[in-house]
């Protein structure tokens, strides 16, 4: 249990992100939180560089509901302080950074005192040299075996109240690495391809790493890092999970990809409907067509959706045309159509 999010066995996927102001501003932070919980976030992270930061944890959690994972790097006091008096609901730590094993065991101390979990966090980057100069390079086999190291480490401490990272931003090596770990252990996986890039080559690589995983059943919590704004992963976790029909609450968006026989604003009219429909939580199926020939006959699953040309658009329901309206009505009507959809629900 992460808060009052289960991870791991049967539970949904859950899907994370992690904050980027500064985690001393506490206004800020719950801003940002808020924001991001709008947007389908299930559990946050924010990064503690410091005491103040990690004293701002108390004040953050009794404004937010979701719940709030430490990310430590290093220094092992910045943990305690987290744990003890920022009531974090998570640690992430990656014990190559943190040093000794006897700060490992303060960590894991506490967090068994106050019945938190712990994500063994192992990053290609930052791997140990002794396991680098063995394999050459961070490559799948030296990931598994650091993580195996970690979690034998926990385990000796008797502490079991953890999930497991293994991120590279080789997408081959991430897949292999996982696969690999998922037949040793049974303990929950967090997914995610480090350092992915921008927004668009992020998405694309994520999208493969994470769903190739999903796919055959590996992993239970998930976060697509990007150069990008928080709220930017939370979208494309949640459609990623929708995608492989994991994830049922929200809108999915159908629209047709644009050629000479479009003669409407597709792309404005698509993009517009995804923005009004992004704060639905009832399970609905909108489908934005550009002419005849794909909609409404090819998007009759949909549940509602609108279909144009020339000037003109029409509304249909399962397929089925309900209304004509002139194109600049196209958001509009579609909009009332779904308002009304959803209070008959």
């Amino acid at each position: 249990m992460v808060g009052s999010v289960p991870v791991g066995g049967d539970s949904p996927i859950s899907v994370q992100t992690m904050t980027n102001t500064d985690t001393s501003d506490i206004e800020k932070t719950v801003e940002q939180i808020h924001e991001l919980e709008n947007c389908g976030c299930d559990i946050i992270r924010v990064a503690i560089p410091d005491q103040k930061s990690a004293r701002a944890l108390f004040e953050i959690k009794n404004r937010v509901s979701i719940p709030i994972i430490a990310d430590i790097h290093f220094d092992y006091k910045l943990a305690v302080t987290a744990i003890e008096y920022g009531k974090a609901d998570g640690i992430r730590i990656n014990p190559g950074n943190i040093g000794r094993p006897d700060k490992i065991e303060i960590i894991v101390n506490k967090a068994k005192k106050y019945g938190i979990p712990i994500r063994i966090g192992i990053n290609s980057g930052s791997l140990e040299k002794d396991l680098l100069k063995k394999y050459g390079q961070p490559n799948a086999e030296a990931l598994v075996e650091s993580a195996i190291k970690h979690i034998k480490m926990f385990e000796l401490l008797n502490f079991k109240n953890i999930k497991v990272s293994l991120k590279s931003s080789d997408v081959i090596t991430t897949i292999k690495a996982y696969k690999m770990l998922s037949e040793k252990v049974d303990y929950p996986l967090h997914l995610g391809i480090t350092e992915a890039g921008t927004k668009y080559s992020g998405i694309i690589k994520s999208a493969i790493g994470i769903g190739t995983l999903l796919y055959e059943g590996i992993g239970d919590t998930i976060r697509v890092s990007l150069t990008d704004h928080p709220k930017e992963e939370i979208k494309a976790g949640v459609e990623i999970l929708r995608a492989l029909g994991l994830k049922k609450k929200g809108v999915e968006i159908i629209s047709c990809p644009t050629c000479g026989r479009c003669k409407i604003d597709l792309i404005g009219i698509a993009n517009e409907i995804q923005k009004k429909t992004s704060t639905i939580d009832q399970s609905l199926k909108v489908a934005v067509m550009g002419c005849i020939v794909n909609g409404p006959g090819e998007a009759r699953e949909a549940d509602i959706g609108a279909a144009g040309g020339n000037g003109v658009g029409v509304i249909f329901k399962k397929g089925k045309i309900i209304k004509k309206v002139k194109e600049d009505k196209i958001i509009e009507e579609l909009m009332k159509e779904i308002n009304q959809l959803l209070l008959n629900n």
